[in-house]
């Protein structure tokens, strides 16, 4: 049985607004929407982690941070090559570049040669070989003795002179002998006992021809052994220019006669010797 509802209520029931809607009604057209845009680009795959590395590793990376790594998964990071095998390199020696034409002997023409004939170049052979023989007979002339000598040899002949080198002096007498040297009381062996001073000394008496019909007898001082032999032969020098003054060119071409003029040089203030100087420091 059906009860009408008087009028008055359904006229207010028209009057009375409608209540809002439930979010609950709008999660059909959402999804909707949803549905109909673009998909989103998937994001690249993170790289695959070592295979000395366990799975276990790779998900407490991701996964919760308070993860505790297993002892394992420590000893294989901090030694990631335990248990693989190393290939040894052998590392060849270096090798230095061959050089090429090394092996080859090289082949110097003389400058301003190159475009000369056979003629020319035999001219040239001829001229080298005329200089080469005329400085030879040049040496040869002087060690050849002064064939024009004339000393008087008699028994009571003396010839003094008196040379000198540097701070050395010499006193010389020649006189006739056998060509024995006496210097100071001592034999020439004894004074001077290096050959070459004692060739040094020998020259005068040999250029001339009489190093074994003399005798010399000196007395030195001053300076050293070089000097006093280089005041020896310049004394014997002039003694034979006293016993024949015929021989004064040929002794003076040949440097005998010629006093050697080099002395030490005198220190200087403000050095330590004649061009040593103290060593400069900028600071």
């Amino acid at each position: 049985m059906t009860t009408e509802r008087p009028e008055d209520e359904q006229q207010a029931d028209e009057q009375e607004p409608s209540a809002p809607e439930e979010p609950g009604a709008e999660e059909p057209v959402a999804e909707a929407q949803a549905s109909e845009a673009p998909e989103p680009e998937a994001a690249p795959e993170p790289e695959a982690a070592p295979d000395t590395e366990p799975a276990i590793a790779a998900e407490a990376e991701v996964g919760d941070p308070d993860a505790v790594e297993p002892e394992e998964v420590i000893e294989a990071q901090q030694n990631p090559l335990e248990g693989e095998e190393i290939e040894e390199i052998e590392i060849a020696p270096r090798q230095k570049p061959e050089i090429p034409g090394a092996d080859l002997i090289p082949d110097i023409i003389p400058e301003g040669e190159q475009f000369l004939d056979a003629e020319a170049q035999a001219a040239a052979e001829a001229d080298a070989e005329a200089l080469a023989a005329r400085e030879q007979e040049e040496a040869e002339e002087e060690s050849r003795p002064i064939a024009d000598a004339a000393i008087d040899l008699a028994a009571g002949a003396r010839y003094t002179a008196t040379g000198k080198r540097k701070t050395a002096v010499a006193r010389v007498i020649l006189k006739p002998g056998t060509g024995t040297y006496v210097i100071n009381g001592n034999a020439l062996e004894a004074f001077f006992p290096r050959e070459t001073l004692r060739r040094i000394i020998r020259q005068p008496l040999e250029t001339v021809g009489y190093e074994s019909r003399m005798d010399v007898v000196a007395r030195m001082h001053g300076g050293g052994v070089s000097a006093q032999a280089g005041a020896l032969r310049h004394g014997i020098s002039r003694a034979l220019i006293v016993a024949d003054p015929n021989l004064r060119g040929e002794l003076k071409r040949r440097g005998f006669l010629t006093r050697d003029p080099r002395v030490k040089e005198r220190k200087k203030a403000g050095l330590k010797k004649a061009r040593k100087r103290p060593q400069f420091s900028k600071r």
